[in-house]
C-alpha cells in the first residue's frame, strides 16, 4: 500500500478511464527551418493540455479521444491552428511564419507572454538576439556577456571588461557553455569583448539559481548558449561592418528540409590602421582577434537528426619585437538526436573543449616562451521522457577527461632556464534524474538528483607535509609518486534540486527554489577580472571541491496582459572549501600550488528586483540588486570575515528601447554599480631607492573603488533598399556619453607638478615630495558607427 502511494505522489497520472494518444512533433520556423525553442503547442480550447518544446523544437503530450483544435504558438510569429480528430497517437509538425507586427505591438521578448510566472523556473534570465544586437556597445561591437551585465544578480568586472560574478560568485564559478562545449575563456582583447559572436547566436539563457539536475560542475550559474543552425530553405547572408571590426555570416541549405551549413566569421582590424601610423614603433605592433563559428546539420528521418559544430577564436597582441602575446579557444560538438518513440527524446553528444595561451618575452638580449593549456574530452548522454502531462522526466550521465598544462617556459639563450610544470589530468562523471511535475492547476514542482564524483589521476607526485603544519616546503616529510592513470584521490556526492511553483491566480505566482553544486576545477588569480594568463587548477590530494548551497524565493506577477513583468526574488549562498591565496605567494610558477592557498568559507546574500516591459514603442526594463559578499578563511585577514573582491552592495540597471518609426529606432543604457573592494596600501618603505608599498593583510579588501556609472545610446535607422531580399541599416552608438571617468585602476606614488598623469584640480594641491593616489580611467566618451545588411 505505501509503495502505491508513493509511486502516485512521484507520478500523478493522468485520467485513467479515458484511452490517452499522445500527440508530438516539432515546431520550427517556416522560412529558414530552425526549430523555436519555447514554442507552444496547446489545446484550444483548454490551453492547461499542452507542451513547450525543448532545445530541439520537439514537444509531445497527451489527450483523449476526439475531436480538437491545436493552437502552436511563440512570440513574434502567426500562431497556427490545425484541427484533428484524435484516434491514434499523431506526429504533427509545425512551421510557423514570423510575423511583423504593428508600430504600437512590438514585442521584444522570446519566450511565452506569461512564462516567468506560469514557469517552475526562477533565477533564470532569456535574452533574444535581437534585443542584444540593438544595445549600444563599445566600439558598435555587439556583446552577448556584457548585455548579461544588465541583469539583476549579474556584476560585471569593471569598465570594459567581459567577465561577470553571478549572486556572489567568482567569474570562474559560470559554466559557460557553446552548443554544451564548455568555453573556459570567454573574453577578447583581454576582457573588452566576448568571444560570442551575435550572428552565430540563436539562444541565450542563464541559470543564476534553481539550476536542473542535468547541469552542474560549477557553483554559481550556468550560461547556455545555443549556436544557429542554418535556414535550410534558401541561401541566406548577414554581417556589418563596425569602428574596429567587421563581420560575415552565411547560411547555405545542403539538402532543403534536411541539411543546412552555417558559416561565421569576425575580425577587428586595428593592426590594419596600426599600419598606417608614422611612428616606426607603432608600426610594428600587432592587436587583432578572429573568431569562426561553424554548424553543419542533416535529417535523416523525423526520427534521427546530427549535428557537428565547432568555434575557433584567437587574440594576438604584440609590442614591436620585445613582447608577444597571444591566446585562444576551440570547441567541437557532435549531437545525435534520436526519437525512440513519441514518448523518448535522446540527445547523444561528443563534446571537445581547448584553451591555450603563451607569449614571449625579448629584452636586453634576454628571451623567453611560455605556453599553457588545458583541454576536455566529454561524452554525454541527455534522455526527455514525456510520461504523461503531468510528468516530464529527465535523466541522463556524463564522463569528461581533463589534461592540465600549467605552464612550460622555454629559454632563448642560457640566461633563463627552461623548466617544465608538472601535468595534471582528472576523470570527472555524473548522472542525474528530475522530473517536471504539474501536482494541481496551481501547485508544480521540479526535482531531482545529480551525483557526481571526480578522480585525480597519475602520473603525479604529491608532497606530504608535516600534521598539524602549515604546507610550505620546510614541512615536507616526504613526496608520493603515481603512475599514469593510477587514482590519487576521489571526490564526489549527491547534488540535490528543487523548484516549486504556486499559482496565487493567473497573473501572479510565488516560487521558491534550492540547489546544491559542486565545482571541482578553480582558477588560480590574484585578478579580479578573468585574464587569459589565469591558471585553472582542478581538486587534487590537498585542495578540496568547492561545495555550494543555495535557497531563493520569489514573488512573480504581470500587468496589463502580459505587457509588464514585475519579479522580486531573494537568496542566500553558502559555499565550503573557498580557496583562496595567502599574502605575498606566487600562483603561477608554483608546482605545489597547496603551498600559496588556504581554504574556508564564504556566503552571499541578496534580493532582486526587476520591472520590464515588454510591448508597445517603449520596451525594456528597471533592475536593482542589493547584495552582500563575503568570506572567511584561515590565514587571510588575521581569519575574520573580509569582503569579497567583487562584492558589491548596490547595482542598479536600465535598459531602454524607443521605436520612432518603423525605420527608426533608439536604444539606451545607464548602469550604476558601488565601487569594488580593494586593498590599499597602508604606506610605503624604500628599498634601494625604490618606494614599496606596504599592504595590512589584516585589512584586505576594506576598501572601495569609486562607484561606477554610465550611459549608453544608440540609434538605429533602416535604409531603403532596392532588392526585395536585401535589408540594411546604420547603427551610430555613443559609449559613456556623459564622459564619466570611472577609474580603471588606482596607482599610489609621489608625484609633483609636472606629473602630466595627475590632475590638480580633482585632487587638491601637490608638493614635489606628496604621495598620491593616480586614478587611471579607460574611456571617455567613444562613438562608433556601424553597418549591418542581410540578404534573404
Amino acid at each position: 500500500m505505501k509503495f502505491k502511494l508513493l509511486i502516485f505522489l512521484f507520478f500523478t497520472a493522468a485520467p485513467l478511464f479515458a484511452q490517452q494518444y499522445t500527440i508530438s512533433g516539432y515546431v520550427k520556423d517556416e522560412s529558414s527551418g530552425e526549430v523555436l525553442i519555447g514554442a507552444t503547442v496547446v489545446d484550444k480550447n483548454d490551453r492547461a493540455n499542452g507542451m513547450a518544446t525543448n532545445i530541439y523544437g520537439y514537444y509531445s503530450f497527451e489527450l483523449p479521444k476526439g475531436e480538437y483544435t491545436l493552437m502552436a504558438s511563440y512570440v513574434g510569429y502567426a500562431t497556427k491552428v490545425i484541427e484533428v480528430n484524435l484516434t491514434k497517437d499523431v506526429a504533427i509538425n509545425f512551421s510557423l511564419k514570423e510575423e511583423t507586427s504593428s508600430l504600437e505591438e512590438v514585442v521584444v521578448s522570446a519566450r511565452r507572454s506569461d512564462e516567468n510566472v506560469s514557469s517552475v523556473k526562477m533565477s533564470t534570465e532569456k535574452l533574444q538576439i535581437e534585443r542584444i544586437k540593438s544595445m549600444p556597445a563599445l566600439f558598435g561591437e555587439v556583446d552577448v556577456v556584457k548585455s548579461l551585465q544588465l541583469l539583476p544578480g549579474v556584476s560585471t568586472a569593471g569598465e570594459g571588461t567581459s567577465g561577470m560574478f553571478v549572486r556572489g560568485g567568482s567569474s570562474d564559478q559560470n559554466l559557460i557553455l557553446l552548443d554544451e562545449a564548455t568555453v573556459y575563456n570567454a573574453s577578447h582583447l583581454l576582457g573588452f569583448f566576448s568571444v560570442f559572436n551575435p550572428d552565430a547566436v540563436k539562444n541565450v539563457e542563464i541559470y543564476k539559481g534553481g539550476i536542473p539536475a542535468k547541469y552542474g560542475g560549477r557553483i554559481s550559474s550556468i550560461l547556455d548558449i545555443q549556436m544557429r543552425e542554418g535556414n535550410n530553405q534558401k541561401f541566406e547572408a548577414s554581417g556589418g561592418i563596425g569602428s574596429i571590426s567587421s563581420r560575415l555570416t552565411a547560411e547555405i541549405p545542403i539538402v532543403k528540409d534536411k541539411s543546412s551549413l552555417l558559416l561565421s566569421g569576425r575580425r577587428t582590424y586595428a593592426d590594419v590602421f596600426l599600419g598606417f601610423a608614422q611612428d616606426e614603433n607603432i608600426r610594428n605592433n600587432t592587436l587583432y582577434f578572429y573568431d569562426f563559428n561553424t554548424k553543419f546539420n542533416y535529417r535523416f528521418s523525423d526520427k534521427d537528426k546530427i549535428f557537428v559544430s565547432g568555434y575557433f577564436g584567437r587574440d594576438n597582441l604584440g609590442f614591436q619585437d620585445l613582447f608577444g602575446f597571444d591566446w585562444g579557444n576551440s570547441t567541437f560538438a557532435t549531437r545525435w538526436n534520436h526519437l525512440f518513440n513519441e514518448k523518448l527524446f535522446l540527445n547523444t553528444t561528443l563534446l571537445y573543449s581547448n584553451f591555450d595561451y603563451g607569449f614571449d618575452v625579448n629584452s636586453a638580449g634576454t628571451g623567453f616562451n611560455w605556453n599553457s593549456g588545458l583541454q576536455e574530452y566529454n561524452l554525454k548522454l541527455d534522455f526527455d521522457y514525456f510520461l504523461n502531462n503531468n510528468n516530464t522526466l529527465f535523466f541522463g550521465a556524463n564522463a569528461i577527461y581533463h589534461v592540465f598544462a600549467p605552464a612550460e617556459i622555454t629559454g632563448q639563450d642560457s640566461n633563463i632556464q627552461s623548466f617544465e610544470l608538472q601535468n595534471d589530468f582528472a576523470v570527472e562523471t555524473a548522472v542525474y534524474l528530475s522530473n517536471q511535475h504539474t501536482i494541481t492547476d496551481k501547485l508544480s514542482m521540479e526535482y531531482g538528483i545529480r551525483y557526481s564524483s571526480f578522480a585525480k589521476i597519475g602520473a603525479d607526485s604529491v608532497s606530504i607535509y608535516a600534521e598539524g603544519e602549515r604546507k610550505s616546503p620546510e614541512n615536507e616529510i616526504r613526496t608520493d609518486a603515481y603512475g599514469s592513470g593510477e587514482l590519487v584521490k576521489h571526490y564526489g556526492g549527491f547534488e540535490p534540486r528543487l523548484g516549486i511553483r504556486y499559482m496565487v491566480n493567473s497573473k501572479t505566482s510565488l516560487k521558491a527554489s534550492y540547489n546544491r553544486m559542486r565545482q571541482y576545477l578553480q582558477v588560480a588569480t590574484n585578478a579580479t577580472a578573468g585574464f587569459p594568463t589565469d591558471r585553472w587548477i582542478p581538486a587534487d590530494y590537498h585542495i578540496k571541491p568547492v561545495i555550494g548551497d543555495q535557497v531563493a524565493l520569489g514573488y512573480f506577477r504581470n500587468l496589463k496582459d502580459n505587457a509588464w513583468e514585475i519579479s522580486v526574488e531573494g537568496y542566500y549562498k553558502w559555499l565550503q572549501n573557498v580557496v583562496d591565496f595567502l599574502p605575498g605567494e606566487d600562483v603561477l610558477l608554483n608546482d605545489r600550488i597547496e603551498t600559496a592557498v588556504a581554504d574556508g568559507i564564504a556566503w552571499s546574500y541578496g534580493a532582486e528586483f526587476m520591472l520590464r516591459k515588454n510591448i508597445g514603442k517603449t520596451s525594456g526594463w528597471l533592475s536593482y540588486t542589493l547584495s552582500r559578499t563575503q568570506r572567511q578563511i584561515e590565514g587571510v585577514a588575521s581569519g575574520e570575515p573580509y569582503l569579497a573582491r567583487y562584492d558589491k552592495p548596490h547595482d542598479i540597471a536600465l535598459v531602454l528601447s524607443h521605436k520612432f518609426s518603423e525605420r527608426l529606432s533608439l536604444s539606451g543604457n545607464w548602469v550604476y554599480a558601488s565601487g569594488a573592494a580593494v586593498t590599499f596600501p597602508e604606506g610605503r618603505y624604500v628599498i634601494s631607492g625604490q618606494n614599496i608599498p606596504y599592504y595590512d593583510d589584516s585589512k584586505r579588501n576594506d576598501s572601495r573603488m569609486p562607484d561606477f556609472h554610465r550611459m549608453d545610446l544608440g540609434l538605429t535607422y533602416e535604409l531603403n533598399s532596392r532588392w526585395k531580399r536585401y535589408n540594411h541599416e546604420i547603427t551610430v552608438s555613443f559609449y559613456n556619453v556623459y564622459n564619466r571617468k570611472n577609474p580603471f585602476s588606482i596607482e599610489f606614488r609621489q608625484v609633483n607638478n609636472n606629473d602630466p598623469t595627475f590632475n590638480e584640480a580633482e585632487d587638491g594641491p601637490i608638493t614635489s615630495t606628496r604621495p598620491a593616489a593616480v586614478k587611471t580611467a579607460l574611456f571617455g566618451i567613444i562613438p562608433s558607427v556601424t553597418y549591418n545588411f542581410s540578404f534573404k
